[in-house]
């Protein structure tokens, strides 16, 4: 798919006009094609981790939201769509200060996000993305690997992400933004 209409540099600006079935990142100014519908296993998997979060937030004030769902990243107070050049889709967001959320989505850095990697994708969210989320300071990333039924969570100390848990298929991981919050990975990756 062709972008809406060639430019040097991509604001949210740009994306406010774009339909709801535009697939697109911006990332640092230039459009990223999103790839396609997800697969099958990645949609289970995200509902998965997505129905488990959303049951412990129950009553809490953060939030949690599934994709589509346009994070920009870098946003301050003040920032017009024009001067934003940085927006993501992640596929799971948690947002425990309402003030970030608005009706675009979230302005700023989320407290964590969650990548669900597919073949197309794996790049981009083990470099591109995993650089930017740590430059902009989200707090908690979790890489979701399908293939290898397996989660690799980061958590921002000083400024740079450092491995904090890894689990697979049966283990249970804690998420660290979020006091007693764990994810039953034997639900996430069912035999």
């Amino acid at each position: 798919m062709a972008l809406p209409a060639e430019k040097d540099r991509y604001t949210f600006a740009d994306c406010l006009t774009w339909g709801e079935d535009e697939r697109i990142e911006i990332i640092n100014g230039e459009a990223v094609m999103m790839a396609p519908s997800p697969a099958t296993d990645h949609q289970l998997i995200s509902g998965e981790l997505f129905g488990q979060i959303h049951s412990y937030l129950k009553g809490k004030k953060c939030k949690v939201i599934s994709a589509p769902f346009d994070v920009r990243l870098f946003e301050q107070d003040g920032d017009g769509p024009e001067d934003v050049d940085t927006v993501v889709v992640p596929d799971i967001t948690v947002v425990c200060d309402p003030d970030k959320l608005d009706k675009h989505g979230c302005k700023g850095a989320p407290d964590m996000v969650v990548e669900i990697l597919s073949p197309s994708t794996q790049r981009h969210d083990r470099l591109t993305k995993f650089n930017l989320y740590q430059r902009a300071g989200v707090r908690e990333y979790w890489i979701v690997d399908p293939a290898n039924r397996a989660v690799q969570s980061f958590v921002l100390e000083d400024g740079r992400y450092s491995v904090k848990e890894f689990g697979t298929a049966g283990d249970k991981l804690r998420v660290n933004v979020l006091e007693d919050c764990v994810i039953d990975l034997s639900e996430v990756f069912p035999e």
